[in-house]
């Protein structure tokens, strides 16, 4: 993986999250409101859910949009204050786009049961801003354009599903390597949801992992390339 910024660092942290907590503003009282959501990422780097009407943050979302979501890449370490979180701050907006939805229910796919049901819809937070905290002393504002994914993405968002049922159907063993050798996870059946041109994600019941590429992949025929070399470097570690 390449060099890295705190803004290249608060989407890496948002691509490897699957769930997060959103605070919108509670429309009775003005009050903050804090609840559990399930995220994916868009291609650049966007924050996609899909929510009930039913629900307050819904709710909430629909008489002010401005939202933060935090995620928390600190799971698994001994003090939790050393590790990296992110809090991303913007507007949310409902997107009918089935694409994204279908890459939402890929990340998900408890979601399936629900995506057509008439009160659930998708939307969409776009960064504007955020806050990371990378450990101790480490902590930066990072704002603008930087927090999403610049290159095109369209080439690779049309290839994407191919790519994945390619993978899933054709080179399961491929992907148990990725995981084992170079990921270090365990246990059989790990799966491909999603790739993006920083990396590939990828899940097993309710564990998921994100294995990233060295470099920015502009093309779906890089993305295979690359999968195919990461392969390699699996079977053949450097001694």
């Amino acid at each position: 993986m390449s060099a890295s910024t705190p803004e290249t660092t608060c989407r890496h942290l948002l691509r490897t999250a699957d769930k997060a907590v959103l605070s919108t503003i509670l429309a009775e009282t003005g009050e903050p409101y804090g609840s559990l959501v399930l995220i994916a990422a868009t291609m650049r780097g966007e924050v996609l859910m899909l929510l009930s009407d039913l629900a307050d943050h819904t709710k909430n979302l629909k008489a002010d949009n401005r939202a933060s979501i935090l995620v928390d890449g600190t799971a698994g370490l001994d003090d939790p204050l050393t590790g990296a979180r992110a809090s991303l701050h913007g507007t949310v907006e409902r997107v009918d786009d089935p694409a994204l939805i279908d890459r939402y229910v890929r990340r998900h796919p408890s979601a399936a049961l629900y995506r057509g049901f008439k009160d659930f819809n998708l939307y969409r937070l776009t960064p504007e801003k955020a806050h990371l905290v990378a450990g101790f002393g480490r902590i930066h504002w990072a704002k603008g354009d930087g927090l999403l994914y610049v290159g095109d993405t369209d080439a690779l968002a049309a290839a994407e599903a191919g790519i994945i049922d390619h993978m899933n159907d054709d080179h399961l063993d491929a992907i148990q390597l990725y995981a084992h050798r170079l990921l270090g996870l365990d246990g059989p059946g790990w799966r491909m949801t999603g790739v993006d041109p920083e990396g590939c994600d990828l899940r097993r019941g309710g564990a998921v992992a994100r294995l990233a590429f060295d470099t920015p992949m502009a093309t779906s025929d890089a993305v295979r390339a690359e999968l195919v070399r990461l392969v390699k470097k699996a079977r053949n570690p450097a001694p």
